[in-house]
């Protein structure tokens, strides 16, 4: 029985993907093998020596010491493109906020004092000119990260007659076959913010990307350009920002943020957080976290986790031994030697390594004892060992 302990509230078909007869879920365990959360804080403090995974409903993981659980060998999950359609379409809102005013026009209309029907008319015909705008059709549109969300935004925005251009240094070849043929790659950042009439951020927040939109980029902008970030707080430098809105160097900012220092700035409309915030997507980030929980503690593969390297090995008759080590020269012989010198033969094996660790799966014709265990725990480089099954029964 696997103990998953929940912080926030957790989708309910999220918590529905864990089979009852194998798995145990509450929010005030003890000691569990896992954790599953949304926003909540979780420092090294608050991980118990039980935990063998961490699982975000959701993509961004800052609120988790991710380093502190690679050091313990704990892989940590997230669910990239879970969100990605609810994030999808408030790029489009905003894109359509910016493009027709429509907050300005909104707030007019809301203060309008009419005597009577057509003298509320009268009013509408004679100060709607205020509010004209432009048509998407035609523009130019960049965005910078074209990973699951960045790949939806230019294909609907292709679909408005759009023209997209696009920059991702980091590019993987899974989001280049996503993306449609139509988008135009830029060699460079600076390339893509001059020639755009709309620019949308899609990037992770990291030390490369952390005001990786400041003074420099904007003063390379169109002084009429709209810039919106529905990525990460922090990838927009918000006090140029507000410096190139005053100057009249950048047309808008569209920001699902916000900002003290952004407040009260002319050509800032700033939503409070909703990107993901639909039913759909916190079901759908629910669904992944838990179906990635569930096949690494029942089979020890590894999908979608920002530490650990992708592994999966498909399900085979033998004992599986799931082993975690650093990422050093000759790790795997000394493991091998263990479970030759116990007599255990090696049915299937498949090892990765990201960064500073790698881990292996290794299916075996008997499931080791725990001695055997005891003694690869304590090879010098292996973090952990565990035991994922027995053996199991063909088909």
């Amino acid at each position: 029985m696997f103990r998953i302990r929940t912080h926030n509230q957790i989708a309910l078909r999220g918590l529905e993907r864990f089979p009852r007869d194998r798995f145990e879920i509450a929010s005030d365990l003890s000691d569990p093998d896992a954790i599953l959360l949304r926003s909540h804080p979780l420092g090294a403090d608050a991980l118990p020596a039980t935990v063998r995974a961490v699982a975000r409903a959701g993509a961004g993981v800052n609120n988790i010491d991710v380093a502190h659980c690679s050091e313990r060998g704990i892989p940590v999950f997230n669910t990239p493109g879970a969100n990605a359609n609810a994030v999808k379409e408030l790029v489009l809102a905003g894109l359509l906020l910016s493009a027709r005013h429509l907050r300005a026009g909104l707030d007019w209309v809301d203060a309008l004092e009419a005597a009577d029907e057509a003298d509320l008319h009268r009013q509408v015909e004679a100060g709607k000119k205020q509010f004209q705008g432009r048509e998407l059709s035609g523009r130019t549109l960049g965005v910078i990260g074209l990973g699951a969300i960045g790949s939806r935004v230019a294909r609907i925005a292709l679909h408005l007659g759009m023209r997209v251009i696009g920059y991702d240094p980091a590019l993987s070849v899974d989001a280049a076959w996503r993306l449609p043929s139509q988008v135009s790659p830029m060699a460079s950042l600076e390339a893509l913010l001059a020639r755009a009439d709309f620019v949308t951020l899609h990037l992770p927040l990291l030390d490369a990307t952390r005001d990786l939109i400041g003074a420099q980029q904007l003063a390379v902008m169109k002084p009429d350009a709209v810039l919106l970030n529905f990525a990460r707080q922090g990838i927009v430098d918000d006090r140029a920002v507000a410096a190139a809105l005053e100057a009249e160097a950048l047309g808008a900012f569209i920001t699902d943020f916000p900002s003290l220092a952004l407040a009260g700035t002319r050509g800032v409309l700033t939503l409070p957080h909703l990107g993901a915030s639909t039913g759909e997507s916190e079901e759908n980030c629910a669904m992944m976290a838990a179906d990635a929980l569930v096949d690494f503690l029942e089979n020890g593969n590894i999908r979608h986790s920002v530490n650990f390297p992708e592994l999966v090995l498909e399900p085979g008759p033998g004992a599986r031994l799931a082993v975690t080590n650093r990422n050093v020269p000759r790790m795997l012989g000394p493991v091998l030697s263990e479970l030759a010198e116990a007599n255990l033969n090696v049915l299937d094996m498949l090892n990765k390594s990201r960064d500073q660790l790698a881990y292996n799966l290794l299916d075996l014709a008997e499931a080791p004892d725990p001695a055997v265990l005891a003694r690869i725990g304590r090879l010098d480089g292996v973090i952990n060992v565990r035991l994922v099954h027995g053996p199991r029964e063909p088909g």
